[in-house]
């Protein structure tokens, strides 16, 4: 009787055991982008059950405020992101603020402390009107040139910082209001000018996660090159050179999110030598979104794969061309996701949903980082 006694408190504990460790399971963030700027949101194609976030491109600034620059087709994006939280009910959605098109006011907008409070209390206002669930920056870039036409200042350096404490203080207002929780992320530039002209050691204390934009990286001296490779070698832009360069400048590992690129960027080599990887760049070319390449362009029409295992990066080339393109796939992504697991990132992130309709690359981040 003893025997069976001890053989049941064993079995108990087991059980205990592996449902303490099935609720200690890291979750790993898995955050995609969704371009409501092109107009309706088709949330109907949004596989939730695969992403914790959907950060939503993009709110402008404008006179120091966030702004929804066609309130009709946002609003109504934001309903219908919020009715996937039926299918997922631990979905995020983040209103992503700026983008490559709308930063050139951030820099006027973060100048002083009044100007800091008026956009960060307009920036909560739409996570309050809408019901949603945080704020994304992705300010492109502080104190450096972005798109022409940006404004940017060295004060942006320590603007940068401030702005995310006063955006951080409202949120808190806006928790103690709601009695939940509200995220605070920012899509950074993965270069290391983008950390020497921030303060991420201090940006990193008031928000949740930060996104390193792993991707749209090239050549050096105008070459064709790998743009969301994992490795490089020597100085050569990489998703691990840029990862390090944030951890060295104080950002945890646990709150870096890695960037994947679900579309590929094509350039014209001036030479077929070496498939074009290295070669002087003549042109752009066309790219396009994962599921287009693999559809009918990986192998087919002139084109031939090839896999830079040093890189862990994919490539297409068209000898009669010349031209070369870069991309993510799914090897690439499970080379990623590993990497995050080997090094504690908080997950992956993607721009964009729709480049990949077919979820071929959604599906490989979800299976490897379950």
């Amino acid at each position: 009787m003893k025997h069976f006694t001890w053989l049941v408190a064993a079995f108990c504990l087991m059980l205990q055991s592996g449902h303490l460790a099935a609720q200690t399971k890291k979750k790993y963030v898995v955050n995609g982008y969704v371009g409501g700027f092109r107009g309706l949101v088709n949330t109907e194609e949004i596989d939730a059950e695969k992403l914790t976030h959907i950060n939503y491109a993009f709110v402008n600034v404008q006179d120091s405020l966030a702004i929804l620059t066609n309130l009709t087709t946002d609003s109504t994006n934001f309903r219908n992101l919020n009715l996937l939280k039926k299918r997922n009910p631990d979905l995020k959605i983040l209103i992503s603020i700026g983008g490559w098109a709308w930063s050139e006011n951030f820099s006027d907008a973060v100048l002083t402390e009044t100007s800091r409070a008026k956009f960060a209390k307009s920036s909560v206002d739409i996570v309050r009107q809408f019901d949603l669930d945080g704020v994304d920056i992705d300010w492109e870039y502080p104190a450096m040139k972005g798109e022409e036409g940006n404004v940017y200042r060295p004060e942006d350096k320590q603007n940068f910082t401030l702005m995310f404490k006063a955006i951080r203080f409202e949120l808190d207002m806006l928790e103690k209001e709601k009695g939940r929780k509200y995220q605070l992320t920012t899509a950074v530039g993965g270069s290391q000018s983008f950390v020497d002209n921030t303060e991420m050691g201090l940006v990193q204390q008031y928000t949740d996660f930060i996104f390193i934009m792993t991707y749209d990286y090239g050549g050096k001296n105008n070459t064709v090159w790998h743009h969301t490779n994992l490795y490089g070698k020597g100085d050569v832009s990489s998703a691990d050179r840029s990862v390090k360069s944030f951890m060295a400048a104080g950002v945890p590992a646990g709150k870096i999110v890695l960037g994947a690129a679900f579309y590929g960027k094509g350039w014209e080599a001036e030479t077929t030598n070496h498939h074009g990887l290295g070669e002087k760049r003549v042109r752009r070319a066309d790219g396009g979104g994962y599921t287009k390449l693999k559809d009918t362009l990986i192998d087919q029409n002139g084109y031939k794969k090839y896999y830079d295992r040093k890189a862990h990066a994919p490539y297409l080339f068209n000898d009669s061309t010349k031209v070369l393109i870069t991309y993510e796939d799914e090897k690439s992504i499970r080379d990623k996701s590993k990497y995050v697991k080997k090094n504690g990132l908080a997950g992956i992130f993607f721009w964009e949903y729709f480049s990949d309709p077919k979820e071929y690359l959604i599906t490989e981040i979800s299976r490897n980082l379950d």
